[in-house]
């Protein structure tokens, strides 16, 4: 890149090389008192970029500036300032800088006092869930000791009750000007890094976009805030909304060149795929197979006192992190949400958004505009044929669950269907090792059910899919496929809990027909003897399958008998004819290979990496690949195929 980022300051000492610990802090306060000025004095840096904001001297856009110190245990500390507009005409800029912060420097005029924007910005942070400042009396110098005496004392008195009061927040007195009270503000900040949590490891990577710009010689450039997880150069990842993929070309953390960063960091990246243009505000980068975009999300709502009430299909404008869009609202319970309550309520975005459970967000009423509340997202991806009463039942149970009773009641949910780990990973937003490690105690406790290496299944639900197959079991036997259409069970679940009961010897499989434990009726069918031992032999040699003739002569079996029982195992669908020749393949060596492709969706393969992916030779290969093609899991082009 280049010295266009000037925005961020450089150091160059190998002591700066990594930072340790680091936190973002937004400036917050009506226009005009001195927020960009006290950011400048601290950091060097002016943050007011714009042409607009020289030539009318107010802050429009977000701005950013880094300061770099030393811990009192010696170590490196990172403090990233963005300071955002105090104007009420641009507090979408500022919604959009607040919502990444992890502390606010919350700027009140000694000339002037609390203003409008002072009260609306505190009631913005509080709503996206901040709970550690500093608050800051800028222009002390034009005022005199007994004015300054005053404002203090009303400072107080106003913050009483906030979360800057119960967090025992600092107010200082400073002038940017003479440079009183800059030394304990640093000092203050230092103590406020130093106490800054450590970012959650648990959540995939994610960075909302909040800058797009193009440097010539190295093309497009992204900057915001790495919310969670690591990024490096050379990585792939997926610009949300629109699935674009983008490569890390390069990346920088406040001007320094870096091949790795962690949750917390102001990053500018390098990205090759993409043109400026695709690129805007709101968007989000993510790690590939990560949660995508959502338009309609269930959430928590608080109303701030003074907003007027809330009802069923309103529109508002939605606030998280760098995005916005106009949401509808629909209410559980119908009933307008009063001021000052919190309710429960689904929203529907105009365009999708990059989110997952637990986020924050802030609400604005459309005309006048004006803040009205915010809250935290519960589910990203509510499921759409759940009614809506027992939908409000299950998220007043998950608002207060901890994070292993979310699991749980997400899988519980999905009933007998249970939910992969990738679906779990879309939900939550939390890496596939986190959800090993939460699931675990569940899975040990007898509360969830693992029914494969990838997919998870509520206890309960299990309990009654076990019940519901014994029940049907009669003693003359009943077809594998018609228990599995009565139970409508999925084929994962369905032969897993078939293999349990086996186990258990609570019932009996005899090829295709299933019988109650005890049962004898099969013993004397030589029919069933034959099917299961076809079916076995079919199933034990997978893709590689041996012809009729070769297996009917391993179980001296007469030709026409043979073709008898292939149309049975043909009917029942346990073998499936690939191709115009005599090639049948077993269902479940199909199902691994359809799951096979599904994992390499967006890969292209000729018959040669195919025959090196499954050991085959051509003869298999090419009926194989013809008969993915009619499943529409591939789709020829030339020479290769397409995974779709």
């Amino acid at each position: 890149m280049s010295d266009e980022l000037a925005v961020y300051q450089r150091k160059t000492s190998p002591a700066w090389v990594k930072m340790i610990k680091s936190i973002i802090i937004g400036t917050a306060g009506h226009i005009d008192h001195g927020k960009t000025a006290l950011v400048r004095a601290l950091t060097g840096i002016d943050t007011d970029r714009l042409p607009d904001e020289k030539r009318r001297g107010i802050t429009i856009d977000l701005g950013f500036a880094s300061l770099d110190a030393v811990a009192p245990d010696g170590s490196p500390l990172q403090l990233s300032f963005v300071d955002v507009p105090g104007h009420k005409l641009f507090i979408r800029n500022m919604l959009a800088g607040a919502g990444c912060i992890d502390a606010v420097l919350l700027v009140i005029s000694a000339e002037e006092g609390v203003k409008p924007q002072t009260e609306e910005h505190l009631a913005i942070c509080n709503l996206l869930g901040i709970r550690q400042g500093i608050v800051v009396v800028t222009k002390v110098d034009v005022v005199s000791r007994a004015r300054l005496t005053d404002i203090c004392a009303e400072i107080r008195a106003y913050l009483s009750g906030t979360f800057l009061d119960r967090s025992h927040a600092p107010v200082i007195p400073v002038s940017a000007h003479t440079g009183q009270g800059l030394d304990e503000l640093r000092s203050e900040l230092l103590s406020l890094a130093m106490k800054a949590p450590i970012r959650n490891r648990d959540h995939l990577p994610r960075l909302p976009v909040d800058r797009a710009f193009v440097i010539k010689g190295f093309g497009t450039v992204v900057t915001g805030t790495l919310l969670s997880g690591e990024f490096h150069v050379g990585e792939s990842l997926l610009l949300e909304p629109g699935k674009l993929s983008v490569r890390v070309r390069g990346m920088q953390i406040h001007g320094r060149r870096e091949e790795r960063s962690q949750a917390g960091s102001r990053l500018a990246l390098n990205l090759a795929g993409v043109e400026v243009s695709e690129v805007t505000r709101g968007q989000a980068l993510v790690a590939s197979g990560t949660p995508g975009a959502t338009a309609t999300i269930d959430v928590e709502t608080t109303l701030l006192p003074y907003s007027k009430a809330l009802k069923h299909r309103s529109r508002v404008h939605f606030h998280a992190f760098t995005s916005d869009a106009i949401a509808s609202v629909s209410l559980y319970g119908y009933h307008a949400a009063e001021p000052g309550s919190s309710r429960l309520m689904r929203l529907n975005l105009q365009k999708p958004v990059v989110l997952v459970p637990g986020d924050r967000f802030v609400l604005r009423q459309c005309s006048p505009a004006a803040t009205i509340g915010g809250g935290r997202v519960l589910d990203a991806q509510p499921l759409v044929d759940l009614r809506k009463a027992k939908c409000l039942t299950w998220l007043e149970t998950l608002k207060d669950a901890s994070i292993e009773e979310q699991l749980l009641l997400r899988i519980a949910r999905r009933g007998t269907s249970g939910l992969t780990t990738s679906g779990l990973m879309s939900e939550t937003g939390l890496t596939q090792e986190a959800i090993v490690r939460l699931t675990e105690p569940l899975v040990s406790g007898g509360r969830l059910v693992r029914i494969s290496d990838n997919t998870l299944l509520a206890g309960e639900a299990a309990a009654n899919a076990i019940d519901n197959i014994v029940s049907r079991l009669k003693p003359a036997g009943l077809k594998r496929s018609e228990l599995k259409r009565q139970t409508a069970l999925n084929d994962e679940a369905f032969d897993f809990l078939l293999e349990k009961l086996a186990g258990e010897q609570r019932l009996q499989l005899q090829g295709e027909l299933i019988y109650p434990s005890g049962s004898s009726a099969h013993v004397a069918d030589p029919d069933r003897i034959a099917l299961s031992a076809i079916a076995s032999i079919y199933e034990t040699a997978g893709l590689t399958a041996p012809s009729p003739t070769e297996v009917a002569s391993r179980l001296s079996l007469k030709e026409s008998e043979m073709r008898r029982l292939m149309t049975l195992l043909l009917r029942d669908k346990i073998l499936v004819k690939i191709g115009t020749e005599t090639l049948y393949i077993h269902q479940g060596a199909l199902k691994k290979l359809r799951n096979q492709m599904r994992e390499m969706r967006g890969e292209a393969l000729d018959i040669a990496r195919f025959k090196q992916l499954n050991g085959l030779s051509r003869k298999y290969a090419v009926p194989l690949l013809e008969y993915l093609d009619r499943e529409r899991l591939t789709r020829k082009d030339g020479d290769k195929r397409l995974v779709l």
